[in-house]
């Protein structure tokens, strides 16, 4: 039987992980697009609640920011595959940066940059793979689908990765406090 402590934590640990989610999707709507490239500001969001709350809940918390696209209609449909691999397994692998929870302390700088960058290089595998096999034929003219892919989606998950890793050091320098659940 879990306790009383151990059941409020739970469930505030599960409000974070949509409240984190909700947060992300809301800056979805934002629009960064510079010509064919795009940040994805929720990673910031993503980053930072990783950092806090771990891998399994920030794994979660991609995940429901991924199928939260279904619900907005923010869907790039082509097929079943397609989406399962941007939406499903892009977002969730957003969540790694969880990974370095146990490291991270707000003086961290470093780790907190390398996970910014870590989340945004295993979600944007997903997206550089599905760009190889789904998107090829809108390829620039000359180009290869991998080229074209590596360019597109490693510009996107690069400059993402960029502005994850300096918003998130800029907040968890500011309210340290914000690592601790």
């Amino acid at each position: 039987m879990l306790s009383s402590n151990s059941q409020t934590l739970n469930v505030r640990a599960l409000a974070e992980t949509a409240i984190a989610a909700a947060l992300c999707m809301a800056l979805s709507f934002i629009p960064t697009q510079i010509g064919w490239f795009e940040i994805s500001l929720g990673m910031i969001v993503l980053t930072i609640f990783s950092l806090r709350r771990g891998l399994v809940l920030g794994l979660s918390a991609g995940l429901i920011w991924g199928l939260l696209h279904f619900i907005l209609g923010k869907v790039y449909f082509l097929s079943v595959p397609q989406v399962l691999i941007e939406y499903v397994l892009a977002f969730t692998a957003g969540g790694i940066a969880g990974v370095f929870k146990p490291w991270v302390k707000s003086t961290s700088v470093g780790l907190i940059v390398v996970s910014a960058f870590a989340a945004s290089i295993f979600r944007y595998f997903f997206h550089f793979i599905a760009g190889v096999i789904f998107w090829s034929d809108y390829a620039w003219k000359g180009w290869g689908a991998v080229a074209y892919s590596l360019v597109i989606n490693g510009t996107s998950g690069l400059l993402t990765a960029i502005v994850s890793a300096i918003i998130a050091v800029f907040v968890i320098k500011a309210y340290p406090k914000i690592l601790n659940p």
